[in-house]
């Protein structure tokens, strides 16, 4: 049995929707990378090339995460042979890069430096193969990396199941046609990124790859909207929030050609949404978005403003809280007794590779055998039965959109030999959600360079998202009447000027 004919065949839902869709439209341009058309039969071509390459059943294969052709396809081919794909961002420190491919006991690694590669422990099967030898839907189909107490990589393995269904209704959210022309914006290292090239490509419309998206600037990112005709752009709320200033700032709109605006990652704030409204664009889908690694993508999404958007009784203002929205049609939902938000059905992770206690803490099964993920999410519910975000149960914060645990990042602090005590929590810096730390020094220590000797050594260990965006070097942290850490009263205290030392 080759390999094409697991790309042809009934390797998984996905793939069957991305080999149909080739079938439909062969010529149809796939990916456009910087203007150049690669179309959606010579992308299945490339991706069935690699399947026969690396062979049947690979086990986990890292990829390099660049905003490249060869990245989708990697994405693709792996898929097609039956492995688990892993993207690995090659900007990340050496050493992080290590600990995560060994975390998943990953031997083989397209483009990156095979040094990095160990050899792993051998680590728990997660899940089977048919009887007939297609793909069994629970068999992993990629992992991806959340942050965690320890302080090491936390690998989260998705099903195939999980993620045929989560595009299945994407597809049909996004209202995605053949004409669609999808801008690829997220970090190639996050699950935001599948919910633009998935999708797309399973309905012949054009992902966009384009370095203008990343300039920095945004009359260059608007001008390459327009020249490309991207109609769907999925953009983080805190990148969402910048373009909706500098659009009111320079009484600017969007370019004609953009029909829907999906944003997600962190709450969106009711004074750029009162400026959006401004605008013009009342034919442009405002869709708000919510979702966890751990749940495959989107689980629920409420439109905010555009054709599709109920209509408000007044403005938006401040102090009001935007709804996440109601959960698609594959999955299932309940709050507990405390308002925790508890997800359900085929979307949900497998769990964290390796790591059985951190699993069974996240992942519950009932009475009937179904299985939930405990998000840590409060919320409420509308009459309507659209949920609003009330909050987290947990210290854990979104930064760039990416969820991150202060724990994990006081553990590499707390690694340096000049830290004595170490608290991080979450905050908004220049109208930004960032992490702040507070470290006090260890006695004979220079608290005057601590603070550059921190970001170094952290620069050295995590990607840049765990590096804060501001360190104070304080002489004592707050504690609780238990003797542990107070995040939040340590911030509070310590948010003025850091004090003089001797």
């Amino acid at each position: 049995m080759t390999n094409n004919r697991n790309i042809n065949g009934a390797t998984s839902d996905l793939i069957d929707a991305f080999t149909e869709t080739v079938r439909r439209y062969p010529a149809h341009p796939a990916i456009v990378h910087h203007g150049q058309n690669l179309n959606y039969r010579q992308l299945h071509e490339s991706a069935s090339s690699l399947a026969t390459r690396i062979g049947t059943g690979p086990g986990v294969v890292a990829v390099p995460a660049t905003h490249t052709p060869d990245t989708v396809i990697g994405l693709l081919g792996i898929l097609a042979a039956g492995g688990a794909y892993c993207p690995v961002d090659p900007a990340f420190p050496p050493q992080r890069q290590r600990e995560m491919l060994a975390a998943v006991g990953c031997r083989t690694a397209l483009g990156l430096d095979p040094e990095l590669l160990s050899e792993p422990a051998e680590l728990p099967r997660l899940a089977a193969t048919s009887r007939d030898g297609t793909e069994h839907p629970g068999r992993p189909a990629y992992l991806l990396f959340t942050s965690g107490s320890t302080g090491q990589p936390k690998p989260v393995v998705t099903p195939r199941r999980a993620i045929s269904a989560a595009v299945d209704s994407l597809r049909t959210l996004f209202g995605l046609t053949p004409e669609d022309r999808v801008l690829q914006f997220a970090s190639l290292n996050w699950d935001t990124c599948f919910e633009e090239i998935l999708p797309t490509l399973t309905t012949g419309a054009a992902l966009v790859l384009d370095r203008e998206a990343h300039s920095g600037s945004f009359p260059r990112f608007l001008r390459m909207i327009e020249r490309e005709r991207i109609t769907v752009l999925d953009l983080p709320t805190a990148f969402w929030h910048e373009l909706v200033l500098h659009l009111a700032e320079e009484g600017a709109g969007l370019p004609g050609c953009v029909r829907l605006v999906v944003i997600g990652g962190e709450p969106a704030g009711p004074a750029r949404l009162a400026d959006w409204a401004a605008l013009d664009t009342g034919r442009v889908r405002l869709l708000n978005t919510y979702g966890s690694t751990e749940t495959t993508l989107i689980t629920h999404a409420v439109d905010l403003h555009g054709p599709l958007a109920a209509v408000r009784d007044r403005p938006w203002a401040a102090g009001d809280r935007v709804p996440i929205g109601r959960a698609l049609p594959h999955v299932r939902e309940r709050i507990d007794e405390r308002g925790e938000l508890m997800i359900g059905g085929p979307a949900v992770a497998l769990g964290y590779l390796g790591l059985p206690e951190a699993t069974a803490a996240r992942f519950t099964e009932d009475a009937e055998g179904v299985r939930w993920y405990r998000t840590g999410d409060r919320v409420s519910r509308a009459p309507d039965g659209v949920l609003t975000h009330q909050g987290r149960m947990d210290g854990e914060f979104k930064v760039r959109g990416i969820r991150v645990d202060p724990a994990e990042v006081e553990a590499h602090i707390g690694g340096h030999p000049g830290v004595q005590a170490v608290a991080v929590t979450g905050a908004t810096v220049a109208g930004r959600s960032a992490l702040v730390a507070y470290v006090v020094p260890r006695a004979g220590t220079a608290a005057g360079t601590l603070d550059a000797e921190v970001r170094a050594h952290l620069r050295d260990r995590v990607p840049g998202h765990l590096v804060p965006s501001r360190i104070t070097v304080v002489p004592e942290l707050v504690l609780t009447a238990s003797g542990k850490v107070d995040r939040a009263a340590s911030h509070r205290r310590h948010s003025a000027p850091a004090p003089a030392y001797p």
